[in-house]
């Protein structure tokens, strides 16, 4: 979709649109499932994740269930699967023990899905109700499917053997980025009540006071990463909180995951290739604890989601909140690495284009940034179109991440677009940047 509150001029541009992000979207999943042979489909290269078949039967799964049954009131295709591919149900751990289709059967059953959602595509009436109301149900599907193929990426970054994908390596830096971005005391609005496919959690929008903070220009480097090691920082529990602590020291943490000792310097594997650590590519694969471990060590802190959101989307010209740093236009390849375009964060200073108008670089792409903030509904909140999306994951236990990967579609990112998971878990493509609370000469006026 393009533009905050831009809906397509009519039924049939709106049709085309979902045509193309359903085509677009399922090439993708194509690519991540056929790049490998049968045996690395079934198996289960990590306890943390499916096998890939089992989500590439998933993503159809919900399709059938969604669109074919809900939406266009059809026959069930396969009503004898639900539970498999219940990800409730199922825990991931378990699914490679269960009678999962098998890659062919797979394949002919997505295929058989999408030829009946194309065909009720055609005849659908966006305004019937509110799951359909300017294509959402379509929207919300997409997205999915995008979030499993981000899964799926981090599934082939976790297997053993030869490299599989391929892609050119992401732009040089253009820009000097550096130090951090004073943001000025008040209100913003956070969230949206206007994007047509933005999911329950980004809603409403509301109002948000902020007191005046400094954030990082741009996420926290390896380079800085490494400084913090080389200072014994996983070695000090000055740095870190007690259930942090704790956990570095029951999965021996010592270094960002995929990082190895190289010589004098440290290597890091991305999909099955080993390259030397690149100092000024943001640091990914590190949990909040560690995240939160070096912002304490570097006198700072992580910041909160609502800080986060004011540095992507606030412009102090006109008072708003855009979609995106840049403005309210959909991403391009200027603007932010995002997509699979590449495999890996692209250095700083490689996307000018797509800072913020405060002057905060590449909030979009490249790493999720972990902030201090545990995931909740904002003021309002209504579950919609199932609790099982949004709501059960509410409370202490999960962290919200923001901004999108290097591995995340633009149709599952945008500046108010929330991801969440446990604070150990870093096989996620995730990053961060560091806040600090305004001195008391900075907040002055």
């Amino acid at each position: 979709m393009t533009g905050t509150t831009t809906r397509p001029a009519g039924p049939e541009q709106l049709r085309s649109r979902i045509a193309a992000e359903l085509e677009r979207t399922r090439a993708r999943t194509a690519l991540l499932t056929e790049a490998v042979d049968e045996a690395d489909l079934t198996r289960q290269h990590s306890p943390l994740m499916s096998p890939l078949v089992w989500d590439l039967a998933h993503v159809g799964n919900q399709e059938e269930l969604w669109l074919v049954r809900d939406v266009g009131g059809r026959e069930p295709v396969r009503q004898d699967i639900d539970d498999l591919y219940d990800a409730f149900k199922q825990p991931r751990r378990d699914r490679p023990t269960l009678p999962l289709l098998p890659p062919q059967e797979a394949r002919a059953y997505l295929l058989t899905v999408r030829d009946k959602v194309l065909d009720l595509l055609d005849r659908v009436a966006f305004t019937e109700r509110p799951l359909v109301a300017d294509g959402f149900a379509f929207g919300m599907i997409v997205q999915h499917e995008q979030q499993h193929d981000e899964t799926m990426l981090a599934t082939h970054q976790l297997r053993v053997g030869p490299a599989v994908l391929h892609a050119p390596p992401p732009p040089e830096p253009t820009a000097g980025v550096d130090g951090e971005v004073l943001v000025a005391a008040g209100e913003f609005t956070m969230g949206t009540d206007t994007d047509p496919w933005a999911l329950d959690n980004e809603r409403p929008a509301h109002r948000v006071h902020l007191p005046a903070y400094a954030i990082d220009a741009a996420p926290v480097t390896n380079g800085r990463y490494r400084e913090f090691i080389a200072d014994g920082g996983y070695d000090d529990p000055r740095w870190w909180s007690p259930a942090g602590w704790r956990h570095r020291r029951e999965a021996e943490l010592v270094a960002p995951m995929h990082w190895r000792r190289d010589g004098d310097g440290w290597a890091y594997r991305r999909f099955g290739r080993w390259a030397p650590v690149r100092d000024d590519e943001p640091v990914v694969h590190v949990c909040y604890h560690e995240a939160r471990a070096y912002a304490a060590w570097a006198g700072k802190r992580l910041p909160t989601e609502a800080e986060w959101e004011k540095a992507a989307r606030w412009d102090p010209a006109s008072g708003r909140s855009r979609r995106y740093p840049w403005g309210d236009d959909d991403p391009t390849a200027e603007h932010a690495n995002l997509g699979q375009r590449h495999l890996w964060p692209a250095p700083v200073g490689a996307y000018p284009a797509g800072a913020s108008p405060l002057g905060v670089h590449q909030l979009i792409g490249d790493v999720w940034e972990w902030t201090s903030t545990p995931f909740r509904g904002h003021p309002g909140f209504t579950a919609f179109p199932y609790r099982e999306y949004s709501e059960v994951f509410f409370g202490d236990d999960h962290r919200v991440l923001r901004g999108g990967s290097f591995g995340t579609d633009r149709a599952a990112c945008r500046g108010t677009f929330r991801n969440w998971d446990f604070p150990i878990r870093r096989q996620i493509f995730s990053g961060f940047r560091c806040a600090r609370d305004a001195r008391p000469e900075e907040s002055q006026p």
